[in-house]
């Protein structure tokens, strides 16, 4: 339900940057429905958190939900920037991974609640690419540089998550176990291939330099 939450915020975020880049109306209609999207997964990931026995606390600071644009930059940039680290990065992986856990989930409460949730987002994963085709023939090489930059942030944030996850203890699946996701392993194998798929591929397509990474 964080999680969801913080993707309201860059969503909202986003939107404003391209309203302020002057983005085309259509684009700018599609992405309007992102924040009201997130808003609905919040409550259906806390209603499920209250289900299970009650949600948890979670303290946090509200100036850093998310990352801003890098002060200073054009209008265009700044909307490109959140664009590639939100989209490009964030929303692309994780459609693959909300999926794959779709599959996996056992119980008919988890299952309908990711249903709607990969329904709901299969829109935000190609979204950030489709801002930077508007953008292609306005960006320069110092611009792309940047956007390399920005989304080779948002992945070092993701492989860290990832390191996380794979120094936890292993537990083999049973059939009391309601919450059934996929296995660690399994997970983690998804989520460099997706990466190298849905990121990394299309971001050269138009290219966005990267940093070279291992594996």
């Amino acid at each position: 339900a964080y999680q969801e939450h913080r993707t309201g915020v860059a969503c909202a975020a986003t939107l404003r940057a391209l309203i302020e880049a002057r983005a085309p109306i259509d684009l700018v209609g599609v992405a309007s429905r992102f924040p009201l999207d997130e808003m609905v997964h919040v409550e259906l990931c806390s209603r499920m958190a209250m289900e299970c026995g009650g949600g948890t606390e979670i303290r946090y600071d509200p100036d850093f939900v998310v990352l801003d644009a890098e002060p200073g930059l054009s209008p265009l940039l700044r909307a490109c920037e959140l664009a590639t680290r939100f989209f490009c990065v964030g929303e692309a992986i994780s459609i693959p991974l909300l999926r794959a856990t779709w599959h996996a989930a056992r119980h008919p409460l988890p299952r309908a609640v990711l249903a709607r949730i990969v329904k709901d987002e299969a829109a935000h994963g190609v979204f950030g690419f489709t801002v930077l085709d508007w953008a292609d023939d306005r960006l320069t090489e110092k611009d792309r540089a940047h956007l390399g930059a920005m989304a080779d942030l948002g992945i070092d944030f993701l492989e860290v998550q990832w390191e996380e996850i794979g120094k936890r203890p292993k537990s083999a699946p049973h059939d009391g176990d309601v919450l059934q996701w996929m296995q660690t392993d399994e997970y983690l194998d998804l989520a460099r291939r997706a990466l190298e798929r849905d990121v990394l591929a299309p971001l050269r397509k138009r290219r966005i330099p990267l940093r070279k990474r291992q594996g």
